[in-house]
């Protein structure tokens, strides 16, 4: 993808401060950059910034969060206050873990008076970093170009280097492969220092608010669970409040509040990131989740997969919650906007309790409002889109959470059982989204075989399920989902179960989708199962690069934004 033209823009903000007030109203903010940059290189200082800022801040599109605050009763209000401060901790770590660098200049940007500054602020908030994340992580400010290992690794570290480190030096293999520390040089060798040692100044006043948020809740098994929490931020070790968060039954309010996702780590695939998320409880929208929890069992009984490497889930507790989130941190702020979560992801927990699937129902109905149903409407045949609906998306998105938590637990190397994540290393995020994405489709096809959904239905979630796809390669292979998705569009594609017309529009033939989505669901659990490593990179290789049909449909839909950018009410950041 052609970069667009640098410009400079100096470190020295005050100085033009008065040259740009004094500008026009109708002054583009490019404008207003590229005479500041003209300013800054005679001073001989400055920092790169892409001149299409606009265009890529109009690829996200702001949303309104409510603060969720309507209804509850003095005590409830205090607890979500408190929770906000909760949050906001965990905000300061996320971006020291995602982009140090990033997190200094955007704290610098803070109360900025002019268009230009607003601007670069605004994306480098949605972006979590200086990196563009629809542009391949390629810098939008500055010329460093993105590290994979972020800020949880040293620059430059390679995870075969590591690896061979930790072969020269096995009793370091605990603290370097812990998803819970992050690796420094120390003179020639690594370690590995763990996160509540490092981010103790942030996790200590968020474990205490929490301990307050618990104090506050007349619900006993959430109180149980916050302090739990709050224990384990100080230690690393989540073992028991996961397992006291899945005991919770139909909960008002819920918190994810935890390091449970690897999407930031590019050379290990293991670190964990701190995500938060304050949840409120939609009592309608819950109670018809019941009809795919009955079923999770029998779903993961006939997957296309030897029956030694998917483990019953009879007995296994698969909690799911439909819930408004006034507010979300770290992981789940930045990017990518995720409409559900299946969590923990402990493969302990999941053979031994199971997992919860939480579904973010604000955030959901924005997506497909905004994103979803525009997009089919360009893309795809005019019947198929016209059949793209909320319900249909949702139930893709319910089986899709569901996958997450089937298939193999561990994945075999000989007679040992290793972790999927450290088998498969950086390529685990986006084949396990793929699986989980495949998986869900199988397995809502089929409930409508057994005629527990209705067949008349089936079109619409198929139409539903292509119309997502298109939202999300729009991410590109730089993020974990836009990586699977491109993935799946190419192998349908091979498999004719997706065409294109004359006119560029894309269609599906039913006839041939689900054959090729239970193929591409046998490759993928395999390859889980098996912790192939270089059979998960080689397919990858083969069916995620972008091809030139797909390129010019997306252009087309150039004016449908790529995802929301949330705007909460509540309000929480690195600064504010």
């Amino acid at each position: 993808m052609r970069m667009p033209k640098l410009l400079t823009l100096a470190a020295l903000w005050i100085v033009l401060i008065g040259t740009w007030l004094a500008q026009p109203a109708e002054t583009s903010s490019s404008t207003l950059i590229a005479q500041m940059n003209v300013a800054r290189a005679r001073q001989g200082q400055g920092r790169q910034v892409v001149s299409d800022l606009n265009q890529r801040l109009a690829k996200w599109h702001p949303v309104k969060i409510s603060s969720g605050s309507a209804g509850l009763s003095s005590r409830e209000l205090q607890m979500i206050e408190k929770l906000t401060e909760a949050l906001h901790h965990l905000e300061e770590i996320y971006w020291r873990q995602s982009d140090p660098e990033g997190l200094k200049l955007y704290q610098s940007l803070r109360g900025a008076r002019n268009a230009a500054e607003q601007k670069l602020r605004r994306f480098l908030l949605i972006n979590g970093s200086r990196f563009d994340l629809l542009d391949e992580n390629k810098p939008f400010v500055g010329t460093e170009p993105f590290p994979p290992g972020r800020g949880l690794y040293p620059k430059g570290i390679t995870g075969k280097r590591l690896e061979q480190y930790v072969k020269r030096h096995p009793d370091k293999k605990g603290e370097i492969f812990s998803p819970y520390t992050i690796v420094r040089r120390n003179g020639n060798e690594f370690e590995g220092v763990s996160y509540h040692i490092v981010y103790r100044s942030f996790l200590e006043p968020a474990a205490k608010a929490l301990q307050d948020v618990a104090a506050l809740s007349e619900d006993p098994s959430f109180a149980k669970f916050l302090r739990l929490r709050a224990d384990a931020l100080l230690t690393d070790d989540y073992y028991n409040s996961d397992l006291a968060w899945l005991d919770l039954k139909n909960p008002k309010f819920d918190l994810i509040f935890a390091p449970y996702e690897t999407y930031l780590d590019g050379v290990l695939g293991i670190k964990t990131s701190y995500g938060a998320a304050i949840l409120i409880r939609n009592d309608a929208e819950s109670s018809k989740l019941a009809l795919f929890q009955k079923y999770v069992a029998d779903i993961q009984d006939a997957l296309p997969l030897a029956p030694e490497d998917r483990p019953s889930k009879r007995g296994h507790l698969s909690p799911m919650e439909v819930m408004d989130a006034p507010l979300r941190a770290g992981d789940l702020r930045h990017g990518y906007q995720a409409v559900a979560d299946n969590l923990p992801n402990d493969p302990r927990i999941h053979q031994e309790k199971g997992s919860k699937k939480i579904f973010f129902k604000n955030f959901m109905d924005a997506r497909v409002e905004y994103v979803i149903v525009p997009l089919a409407k360009h893309l795809m045949w005019s019947d198929q889109a016209s059949i793209v609906s909320s319900e249909g998306y949702l139930a893709g998105v319910i089986m899709h959470e569901i996958a997450h938590g089937l298939g193999p637990t561990y994945a075999r190397k000989g007679v040992a059982k290793v972790d999927i994540r450290q088998a498969l290393g950086p390529v685990f995020s986006a084949l396990e989204e793929a699986k989980a994405d495949v998986v869900g489709m199988y397995g809502l096809k089929l409930l409508v075989d057994r005629g527990i959904l209705p067949k008349t239905r089936l079109t619409e979630y198929y139409a539903s399920y292509v119309a997502g796809i298109f939202r999300t390669v729009r991410y590109g292979t730089g993020e974990a989902h836009g990586r699977a998705e491109l993935m799946e569009f190419n192998y349908l594609s091979e498999q004719k179960a997706l065409t294109r017309d004359p006119s560029g529009r894309h269609g599906i033939d039913y006839s041939k989708i689900a054959p090729a989505l239970e193929q591409l669901s046998k490759e993928l659990l395999t390859i889980e199962a098996t912790g192939d490593r270089a059979r998960a990179e080689e397919w990858f290789h083969r069916y995620e690069k972008v091809p030139p049909e797909l390129k010019s449909a997306l252009q087309a839909a150039a004016d449908v934004p790529v995802d929301i950018d949330p705007v909460f009410a509540l309000g929480s950041g690195s600064d504010e």
